[in-house]
């Protein structure tokens, strides 16, 4: 089999695409690519992705491009990283954070294999169903505490404005082009997550220029999320478990729930998720801890969210972004089937 791998210092270019089959390269050799922070173009590897070295893998997502949910100040552009199917973080090395978000791969921790290849000798301890303790990552995967005294985290999530410090304008159509070259959305979802993008730029210029008797619904981006609740916004408890069947409220009724910031109690609703609304789904888990991106500290909910298998963020409204966030949904938004 012939390797296209090219390699220029450091950096390795696979030229991966969706579906690609791929071995995680041992502990030692991703030891090798990373500074004295565990990072590799200021992206951290994870004590949680110790678990994967030596495993075989298929590519789910190339991820050349990533949302910036801290500032929502649109796309930025990553280079030579990609997501693997079912490789989520566990959060174990983190405080026990169940935000279960997709990793991100460099390249260079990777290399391209065929299925009929022979697979590597496996580390001990590592790719054989346990994480592996390592000083540097698990040193760095803490920041210092903070003045409250409790515990600051450090992960993909919380650095990635340092490893995406490039933006990505909507105008730059080779995003697009990335997308479907690599197999990451087909030429309908790209179009329409266009048009979105585009509306919704003309939507906001609308609600800074004109009055408001002459904005569309509002000036409002698609696909129309107002908030209703000019007060305390109510509460539901169906103590739901895991294995159980519900479906998603329908967008009234959980605008009916949401304030003039599409907040319940706290926890957001995007206009992602409400392409979910009236659906059906198995309720995965229930989330009580998750980190704060913005400052790595652990946030303790006071009644749980639920998590929904099957259901992620699909970028559908924000330029296909490959990131597939899993969202977290308040029992007032669904119903038991």
């Amino acid at each position: 089999m012939t390797d296209v791998t090219e390699r220029t210092g450091s950096r390795t270019t696979l030229d991966l695409r969706v579906g690609d089959l791929v071995e995680v390269l041992s502990i030692d050799e991703i030891l090798a690519t990373l500074d004295d922070r565990g990072e590799l173009e200021s992206l951290p590897f994870m004590p949680e992705m110790t678990v994967f070295c030596g495993r075989r893998m298929t590519v789910h997502k190339v991820a050349h491009k990533v949302c910036n949910p801290m500032t929502r100040t649109g796309m930025r552009s990553m280079t030579r990283a990609v997501h693997l199917t079912e490789a989520r973080c566990d959060g174990s090395a983190h405080g026990g954070c169940q935000t279960a978000c997709s990793l991100y791969w460099k390249e260079a921790w990777l290399k391209r294999v065929a299925p009929d290849d022979a697979l590597s000798k496996p580390t001990p301890g590592v790719g054989m169903g346990g994480r592996r303790s390592l000083p540097l990552l698990d040193i760095n995967a803490r920041k210092a505490v903070g003045e409250d005294g409790e515990p600051r985290y450090s992960c993909q999530a919380t650095e990635i404005l340092r490893a995406a410090p490039t933006p990505l304008p909507m105008r730059d159509m080779s995003q697009f082009v990335t997308d479907y070259r690599t197999g990451n959305a087909g030429i309908l979802v790209i179009g329409r997550s266009m048009l979105v993008g585009y509306f919704n730029r003309l939507q906001a210029l609308s609600a800074r220029v004109l009055p408001q008797r002459f904005r569309l619904r509002k000036g409002l981006p698609w696909p129309f999320v107002e908030g209703r609740v000019r007060g305390q916004t109510p509460t539901g408890t169906l103590n739901l478990q895991p294995g159980e069947l519900v479906r998603v409220k329908s967008k009234e009724e959980i605008l009916a729930t949401l304030n003039d910031q599409l907040l319940n109690r706290g926890m957001g609703f995007e206009g992602e998720m409400s392409r979910f609304c009236g659906r059906t789904a198995i309720v995965q888990s229930r989330v009580e801890r998750c980190l704060d991106e913005r400052t790595g500290r652990m946030l303790t909910m006071k009644s749980p969210c639920i998590v929904l298998e099957k259901v992620v963020c699909e970028g559908a409204y924000h330029a296909v972004c490959p990131r597939e966030y899993v969202p977290f949904w308040r029992e007032v938004w669904l119903e038991r089937v």
